[in-house]
Order: C-alpha cells, then structure tokens, then sequence
C-alpha cells in the first residue's frame, strides 16, 4: 500500500512538519440517497478503511442521515452510525454515534458545516461530546461534469471518558481530490487525505496518508412511492 503514495506532494496546509509515527491507508465509502419531495434528503452511508499499522482491515461504519434543506440552502441534518474498529485481526470495542450537522454555503464554491456527535462506548457508561468544524470547496474543471474538491475539518472533544476519549483539540483532516461522473445518477470520488492525531495522554502524534474512494448514487424521489 506505501508505493500508492510515492511522489505524492505535500500541498495541504496548514500541517505539522514532522509526525513522530506515521501510517498508509486505504478508505472505501459509498453513499445512496433518496428525496423525499423538494426539500428532503435521507442517505445511507458504508465506510471501510484499511491500514498498514493494523495489518489489514480497521474501521467500518453503517449509517443513515436524514437533510432537511431551507429556502435559504442551509441543510439541517441528523442522523446515526454503527461504528467497528479492528487491530491486527482483533476486535475493537464498537461505538454507535448521534450526530447532528448544519450546512451552510458561502459562495464561490465554499462551504461550511458543523457537526455535534454523540458517541456511546460499550465499554464505558460515559457519553463523549464532540464538536467537527469543516470549511469545503469544490469547483467544476470541466462541461462533462469533472470535479475539484478540497477539505479540512478539525475535531474538538467536549470531554474525558473511560473509554479514551480526553477533552481538547483531537484532530485535523485536510483532503483534495477528484468527483467523477460515472452514469446517470452514479458519481466516483478518489482524493488524498491527510490526518494529523495529536498525542493524548502520553501517547505521540500520528500522521495518517489516506488514499479514498466514494460512489455516490442518487436514487432520485421516491414520495410518490405506495400512493
């Protein structure tokens, strides 16, 4: 998996100069989604993530989200997810999470979105609250339908628990890449992300190079579905 990321250059900032430990990774995400009339949206989300460190598969996530869109654009969400995690072959504790996420467009292909999270260790009673501020961007580069995106989001945690969780600046993500049209209402994503984990608790800094893949399908409105 580390000859995907040769010659990849370092053009996200800003960024820690040096990360004491570093990882290659691999993500694989799929989203469908249905309107229900104008101005709703459900989704169903998979997620699937590989690393070099856990030697082979670590992370999946099942969810739905449900959008509501105002007059305005802002999109109002909330939602669930189911969330799995391995390390070399063993079974992590599971977590499900609650979030809640406002969206808002700033023009020129800008965006905003925050998002509040719930999450429920089934190893500890405590629920840990955090918050994850995201700035998007995303222009077309062609009249066929190519896309470039760009994101960088930060993640905030509100509290400590007994299950890992400690209060403060956790993360950052900054990620580039590529929406493709694939047919229809079907549209590929492949991108480049980098993930900086502050030490917490003794623990060292962490870099993580993701190489992600999305299909997006839009099953179109199904209100009229059983009348």
């Amino acid at each position: 998996m580390r000859s995907i990321y040769l010659g990849l250059p370092l053009i996200l900032a800003p960024l820690p100069a040096l990360a004491q430990q570093t990882d290659e990774q691999l993500w694989f995400q799929t989203n469908g989604s249905f309107t229900i009339g104008s101005d709703e949206k459900v989704t169903l989300e998979g997620i699937i993530r590989f690393g070099d460190a856990a030697e082979g598969l670590n992370h999946a996530e099942a969810g739905i989200l449900y959008t509501h869109t105002l007059s305005s654009g802002i999109e109002l969400s909330f939602g669930y997810r189911h969330v799995e995690d391995w390390n070399k072959g063993v079974t992590l504790p599971n977590e499900e999470r609650l979030r809640q996420m406002v969206m808002v467009p700033l023009g020129s292909g800008f965006n905003a979105r925050l998002r509040f999270e719930q999450r429920f260790n089934n190893t500890a009673p405590e629920i840990g609250f955090r918050v994850r501020p995201r700035l998007g961007f995303e222009t077309p580069l062609s009249k066929g339908g190519l896309k470039l995106f760009a994101t960088q989001e930060h993640y905030i945690n509100f509290n400590d628990t007994d299950y890992g969780q400690r209060r403060g600046y956790e993360r950052m993500r900054n990620a580039v890449g590529l929406s493709v049209p694939l047919g229809g209402q079907l549209r590929g994503e492949i991108g480049y992300l980098n993930q900086y984990r502050f030490g917490r608790g003794g623990r060292s800094d962490q870099m993580d190079h993701a190489l992600t893949l999305t299909l997006n399908f839009n099953a179109g409105d199904i209100s009229g579905i059983g009348d």
